[in-house]
């Protein structure tokens, strides 16, 4: 009986995805479509827009400059455990490994932007708002 209700339940999930799914394709819009519906006023228009004024820019932009703030925290934070320390060894490689991850979140806070803005740049200069909004389409479903 357990097997049974198993399968019964699975069968159910797998139609509620499939149906889901199928809706969504149905009703969707396309990405740029969807972004502009969804767009407040003052908000961007495009994407990725000129100088830094589109979506993806300033949202990733936002998410690093988070990243960043957080590592620079951890930074001051591990600094002040390691004078804090008191000569004990174990508090000291805490606050030292402390240390050492916050600068490597910082690197890879910095990297991931250089990473980023280069790719939105090139996605701007290579195709026009409908062929972003194509390749974001098909890339997203």
């Amino acid at each position: 009986m357990k097997k049974f209700t198993k399968i019964v339940l699975q069968v159910i999930i797998g139609i509620s995805a499939i149906l889901t799914l199928s809706a969504g394709k149905v009703m969707a819009l396309t990405v740029q479509e969807g972004a502009e519906a969804a767009r407040a006023e003052g908000m961007p228009a495009e994407l990725i827009g000129e100088n830094g004024n589109g979506v993806f820019q300033q949202f990733s932009n936002l998410a690093l400059a988070i990243v960043g703030f957080l590592s620079v925290v951890m930074l001051i934070w591990g600094g002040l455990r390691y004078i804090t320390s008191g000569g004990d060894s174990k508090k000291i490689t805490d606050a030292k490994n402390t240390i050492l991850y916050a600068i490597i979140g910082l690197i890879i806070a910095v990297l991931s932007f250089a990473i980023i803005n280069f790719v939105l740049q090139a996605l701007k200069s290579v195709t026009t708002p409908s062929e972003t909004s194509f390749i974001l389409t098909s890339l997203l479903g």
